[in-house]
């Protein structure tokens, strides 16, 4: 089984659109609140401009496209003191796990970036997921920011605020 990593190629958007749903639809079990099919277009594009930017890498085995890893740099408007890079996916198909392919994805991410003069390598992680916390733990990755969120009760059963008296 040789594995090969390189950046994607645009007859293998389809191929890692569709690892991209099954990655948003296993995170579902996690707490993601992100639908996988209705968006697939929108990450289609998304990732089509990864694809365009250089920032979409795949692995293969004997050809056939079996993770991926998508990755931007921070461009944004406020001047810091570190040019940070973007992890925001990276997903390996289940039947092709605990072969090292995660890894040698994040290899090539890490080279990417460093050729990108990337100092700092952000992602984001759900809380629940065990397994991906302890992966990118091994791989050297800290916490670094907590996103916290919580539910907001249906207020339209007892909104008194923004009704008239009578």
């Amino acid at each position: 089984m040789a594995i090969e990593i390189d950046h994607a190629r645009v007859d293998e958007l389809e191929a890692i659109t569709d690892m991209w749903v099954a990655l948003a639809r296993s995170q579902r079990s996690h707490g993601s609140c992100v639908r996988a099919d209705v968006n697939r277009q929108t990450m289609r594009e998304t990732l089509a401009a990864h694809l365009t930017a250089d920032g979409l890498l795949v692995a293969r085995i004997d050809g056939d496209p079996v993770g991926f890893a998508s990755v931007s740099v921070e461009r944004g408007a406020l001047d810091l003191d570190a040019t940070r890079g973007t992890l925001s996916n990276l997903y390996v198909e289940p039947a092709y796990r605990d072969r090292g392919i995660g890894s040698k994805l994040l290899e090539a991410v890490d080279a990417s970036f460093s050729e990108a003069g990337v100092d700092v390598v952000t992602l984001e992680v759900m809380a629940e997921n065990d397994a991906a916390r302890r992966f990118y733990h091994r791989h050297g990755f800290e916490t670094f920011r907590v996103t916290m969120h919580r539910q907001l009760e249906d207020r339209s059963k007892n909104d008194t605020h923004s009704k008239e008296e009578r």
